[in-house]
């Protein structure tokens, strides 16, 4: 099953060594309440939280850093295999370039013509 937690950890998709997966282990000892404990386990999680974010963001650049490269090569690869398809395409735009040059030609021989003729 490709969504599974255990399945994507196998696979390299998702993070499966991390210190800060130590943290979230479940205490089973009471502790008596004192507020500065309280707020320095506070502050902890906070920044506990902030350096497993950026953890997750660099593994997450890591993992999809050549995937620009192999898209790349995946579109070189199909217009390879499908150029007949891209040919008449690009000849069609070239003709379309080509008729819109001509028009700007006889417009500019149109323009220079009446200016003499208005001489």
């Amino acid at each position: 099953m490709k969504w599974t937690k255990a399945f994507r950890k196998t696979r390299g998709k998702e993070m499966a060594v991390d210190p800060t997966f130590d943290f979230e282990k479940r205490r089973n000892r009471p502790v008596k309440y004192d507020r500065e404990l309280m707020q320095q386990t506070l502050r902890a999680m906070k920044r506990v939280e902030e350096i497993k974010s950026a953890r997750q963001q660099r593994f997450y650049k890591n993992r999809m850093k050549d995937v620009k490269q192999i898209e790349k090569v995946r579109a070189r690869k199909e217009i390879v295999q499908s150029i007949d398809l891209v040919a008449p395409a690009a000849s069609k735009q070239r003709q379309k370039t080509n008729v819109v040059e001509k028009a700007k030609a006889k417009l500019e021989q149109a323009k220079s013509a009446n200016l003499e003729v208005g001489k």
